[in-house]
Order: structure tokens, then C-alpha cells, then sequence
């Protein structure tokens, strides 16, 4: 007899129930009582069971069936906010109360700590099946291990008529379940690691200016970026990227500028050669966040920037097209290799939420034997973040550096010229090294889903160590963003202000020009993947120069994400 039964529960699927809880249950998650999130832990451990029992024999009127639930399926997560939504088997139903006792005395579902199953809310079919499912294996697994004697004749015509009332549910299940585990080979087959993925950046950019005293024609640049992130603990995250372009700056005065840098020029590499430009590892320490840079370490890798839809991921192809747009120019001093800790603190549920102290260290010279980590180039940071309601962000910025002599300030760590800025406040002309202290604020205010207003002001003051090499530099900006402007996921920005500046660093007779500019893009975008931003740079007086013309940059960038 024992023989007889074990052939007729062949037909169950071990895994069926899985697969529901996890695409339906899970789903519902949010909205769902406590209940819920314990039989889906109970679905998870049913997954994990090696065994299958085999499927539900297809008949006209199974198949039938399966149509409507399999279409369901399909349409489940942006239809279900609450699983009551599907309630069909309810507690008062015959197959509600045999599961229930099939459950309670055979230990079925093992995600109460009491062992019971608490059947006093309604359940979906797909719920139901889960549950039923479950049982099943149960039984099976007495009846393989000689202990059929435990189930009696009656649970197991019960165990038949559930079945076979629930065929449908199962069948859908089954293949769903056939068609996950297809596609999760596959993957595994064909992924690269199982640790790492790959993410890529490809920019193509156009750019001519006219008038003006920047010389230049019509160019056409690329800048490609891949991304290696390795993550080891899942919290984690080792990025190697590798970095490859051509892009050139205009040249002003007869020589390169930064005044004029867009953030796909940043790098100093004009002949497509492939370099490794950063390598960093982030992993919390407790409720830090530790930030290790071995190559190309950037203050706004790990400090907030408070300057959304400008700002984007480093020089990224998202954002604003030129440095001075993108980010505050006291994070563009210093950069190298070196340490950051992000600290948290303050309570929820305040209007002063969850800020955080973040400082860090960096070196441009921790590779060379002569100057080392501590003794060459080096930029200290301190920032205090502040988050007021869920609208304000505010960051004070201080940041401490050595510079030898010949060096510029502005230039990331990267020794390839100023980032930002005029040479004027640039040049640290001291042939003894300089020390600089400099002072910033960054805010963002995001009244709405479709507005966001950012700013900035810092203040430089370098020491040169020697006679007369004593100076100070300003900065200032504010920007208006609009997203999903015409489209969602479109941006159109505009930001103006004062490029770093200096009136008392050895300028001629002509350097009492504020140098402002002021950029307008649109991002528009065709994809998820691809988006075209064309945009207009107005520079009024380039080099601080009072005779200077007034010079216009346009640029259509695309870019390329995968």
C-alpha cells in the first residue's frame, strides 16, 4: 500500500511553492502583515530542497486552468498590493481547515516557532498550493524513510483530493519554476564572475568655439570608461576602472586652460591608451564607511558634492559638461591615493536627519619613493554633512595641502594642469612649496520632484614659502535643474557663477575681470542606455582679462551607458 501511495505522490513538485511566495507574496511584502513575511521564509526554505516528485499530469481541464493563472502571473507585480487581493481558499473552506491539520501534524511548514500554522486569514490559491506543496514533500520524505506507518490512510486520500484540486496552481508553478532554473543556468554558464560585474561609459562629443580669444575648430572626441565592481561580503566594493580617450582642450592664451575643461577632457590621455585611471575599495567598518584609494582618489568619490543632476559619478557623461558645473572646485584639490571615513550620526524621525563627518586624506605622490605618502603632494579634508528634512542638504567643507613647487592647485592629483580655474589662481609660484587652507559650502534644495536649485561659494588661501608668494582665490556658483523636463528622464540645467580667481597672485594690468561663466544643457534621453545632451558655455572674460571677447563653447555630447 505504501508502494501504491508513494507512486501517487509522485506527481507533486518539490519545488513549486517557492517560486510563488517569492514572485507574489514577496512582492506584496511591503503592505503585508507579519504573517506574510514568515511564510515567505517558509517558501524560501521549501526552494532549497533538492527533491522533485515529478508534475501534475496535463489534462484538457488542467490546461484550461493553467491559462488564466499563468496570465495572472504575468500581470502580478504591478497588479497585488496586498495578497488579500487573491484571497480564494478562505478559513472556512474545506481545504483550508485539511491543510491546516495536515500542517500542525506533520510539521509541514516549519516558519512559526510553535509549529503551528496560525490559519485565521485567507489565502491566495498560489499561497494555498505553496503550503500544499510543502505537505507533499513531507510525506513524501516519511514514506522514503520507512516511516510510512506515521501517515494514516486518510491524510494521504486528503493529500490526493488537495492535489488534485490545486492541479492547476501546481502545473503553473512547475513552470515557472523549469523556466527560472533554465535561465539561472544559463547565466551561470555565461557570467563573468561571481563576484564582479561590468559597467561602461562611451562618450562621443562634438565641439567647436567661436569668437573669443580660445582658439580652436570643430572637433570630434570619445572618452570610454569600464568599470570593474567586485564585491566580496556584498556590502563591498572594489572598483578597478580602466579609462581610454582622446580629448583634447581648447587652447587659451597659448596655452591649455582650465577654464574651458568639460569633464570628458579630465585625465591628460589624448592618444586612446588604455590606463587603469582609479583604483578603490569602500567596505563599512562597523556604522563607518572606509574608503581606500590605491590610484586616481578623488575627494567626491566619498564626500557629498551637494550638487544633483550637475554632479555625476566623477566626470561622469550624465551631469553637466564642464568641471566648473559639476562640482565645487575645492573638491579638485589634491587626489592621489590615501584614506576616507564617513561617520554617521544624528537621530530619524527629527528635522535634522541623519548626517555624517567625513574625512579624508590623499596624496598625489604616495607611489614615489623620493616623496612618498606623507612627505610630497597631499590634500586633508574635513566635511560636516547635514540633511534637514527630507528637502536641504548642506555640507561645510575644510581642506588642508602641501604643494611642492611648480604644482597646480586645482588639478585632482592627476599633475596634468589646472582641472577648473584660471591660471592666476592656479599657479603656486613659490619655489619653496605652498601651503593652502580652504573654506566651503555646498547646498541643494529640492522643493519638488521636478526642481532642484544648488550652490556653492569656497575660499583659498595659499602660503607660499617664500617672499611675496602669498595669494587667495574665490569661487562661486548656483544651478537650477529641471528633470524629466519634457521627458522622463530628461534634464535641462543651467549653472553660472565665477571659475576660481585670484586679484593678487602676480596678475598684469588687465587680470580684474571676475571670470564667470555660464552653462546651459539639456540631457535628453532616447534610452535607457543612450542619451544626447547638446549644450552652450558662455565665458565673458577668459583669463580674468578686461580686454578679453566674450567666447562661446558648443558641445553635443552622447553617451553610452551598459
Amino acid at each position: 500500500m505504501s508502494n501504491l501511495l508513494w507512486k501517487s505522490l509522485v506527481v507533486s513538485p518539490a519545488v513549486l511553492g517557492a517560486t510563488l511566495l517569492v514572485s507574489g507574496a514577496a512582492i506584496a511584502a511591503p503592505n503585508t502583515t507579519t504573517e506574510v513575511s514568515t511564510e515567505t521564509q517558509v517558501a524560501t526554505e521549501v526552494v532549497q530542497q533538492p527533491e522533485l516528485l515529478g508534475q501534475v499530469p496535463a489534462s484538457s481541464g488542467v490546461l484550461a486552468q493553467v491559462q488564466p493563472y499563468s496570465n495572472e502571473g504575468q500581470n502580478l507585480q504591478s497588479q497585488v498590493t496586498s495578497v488579500s487581493q487573491f484571497s480564494d481558499v478562505q478559513p472556512t473552506d474545506w481545504a483550508f481547515q485539511a491543510l491546516q491539520s495536515l500542517v500542525e501534524r506533520y510539521g509541514c511548514i516549519a516558519g512559526y516557532p510553535n509549529g503551528t500554522y496560525r490559519g485565521n486569514r485567507a489565502l491566495t490559491r498560489y499561497e494555498f498550493a505553496a503550503g500544499l506543496n510543502a505537505c507533499l514533500d513531507r510525506v513524501n520524505e516519511l514514506i522514503a524513510t520507512t516511516t510510512a506507518d506515521l501517515v494514516t490512510k486518510q491524510d494521504l486520500a486528503t493529500l490526493q483530493r488537495l492535489q488534485e484540486e490545486f492541479s492547476a496552481e501546481l502545473a503553473t508553478l512547475r513552470g515557472r519554476v523549469d523556466a527560472l532554473e533554465a535561465r539561472t543556468a544559463e547565466l551561470e554558464a555565461n557570467q563573468f564572475s561571481t563576484t564582479t560585474k561590468l559597467q561602461g561609459e562611451a562618450i562621443f562629443a562634438v565641439t567647436d568655439a567661436f569668437n573669443g580669444d580660445i582658439a580652436g575648430k570643430t572637433v570630434f572626441q570619445d572618452r570610454v570608461r569600464l568599470n570593474l565592481q567586485s564585491s566580496f561580503t556584498g556590502r563591498d566594493m572594489l572598483n578597478t576602472r580602466l579609462t581610454a580617450g582622446n580629448a583634447k582642450g581648447f587652447i587659451n592664451g597659448g596655452q591649455s586652460s582650465g577654464e574651458n575643461k568639460q569633464t570628458f577632457e579630465v585625465g591628460g590621455n589624448t592618444a586612446n591608451g588604455i590606463n587603469i585611471d582609479k583604483l578603490t575599495y569602500e567596505a563599512p567598518v562597523g556604522p563607518a564607511q572606509v574608503y581606500i584609494a590605491a590610484t586616481g582618489g578623488q575627494h567626491s568619490h566619498y564626500a557629498a558634492v551637494n550638487n544633483p543632476y550637475f554632479f555625476d559619478k566623477t566626470d561622469g557623461g550624465n551631469g553637466a559638461l564642464t568641471t566648473f558645473a559639476s562640482e565645487n572646485p575645492i573638491y579638485r584639490i589634491g587626489g592621489g591615493s590615501g584614506i576616507a571615513v564617513n561617520v554617521p550620526f544624528g537621530k530619524p524621525g527629527s528635522i535634522l536627519k541623519p548626517s555624517s563627518l567625513t574625512l579624508g586624506y590623499l596624496a598625489s605622490e604616495a607611489n614615489d619613493p623620493t616623496d612618498g605618502l606623507f612627505d610630497g603632494n597631499y590634500a586633508a579634508l574635513g566635511q560636516l554633512n547635514f540633511n534637514v528634512g527630507n528637502r536641504i542638504a548642506l555640507a561645510a567643507t575644510y581642506v588642508h595641502g602641501y604643494f611642492g613647487a611648480g604644482s597646480t592647485l586645482f588639478d585632482s592629483g592627476l599633475d596634468d594642469g589646472a582641472i577648473v580655474g584660471t591660471d592666476l589662481a592656479n599657479n603656486l609660484r613659490s619655489t619653496n612649496g605652498s601651503s593652502t587652507n580652504s573654506y566651503g559650502i555646498s547646498a541643494a534644495f529640492t522643493p519638488s520632484e521636478k526642481l532642484s536649485i544648488s550652490g556653492f561659494v569656497s575660499y583659498h588661501d595659499v602660503i607660499g614659502f617664500g617672499a611675496n608668494d602669498n595669494y587667495e582665490a574665490w569661487s562661486y556658483g548656483v544651478g537650477v535643474a529641471l528633470p524629466d523636463f519634457g521627458k522622463r528622464g530628461n534634464v535641462l540645467g543651467i549653472f553660472g557663477g565665477a571659475q576660481p580667481y585670484s586679484f593678487n597672485n602676480g596678475g598684469g594690468a588687465n587680470s580684474g575681470d571676475i571670470p564667470y561663466q555660464v552653462e546651459g544643457f539639456y540631457k535628453y534621453r532616447v534610452s535607457d542606455n543612450i542619451s544626447v545632451t547638446p549644450g552652450v558655455i558662455w565665458l565673458p572674460s577668459t583669463g580674468q582679462n578686461n580686454n578679453s571677447e566674450d567666447t562661446f563653447i558648443g558641445t553635443l555630447r552622447t553617451t553610452f551607458t551598459f
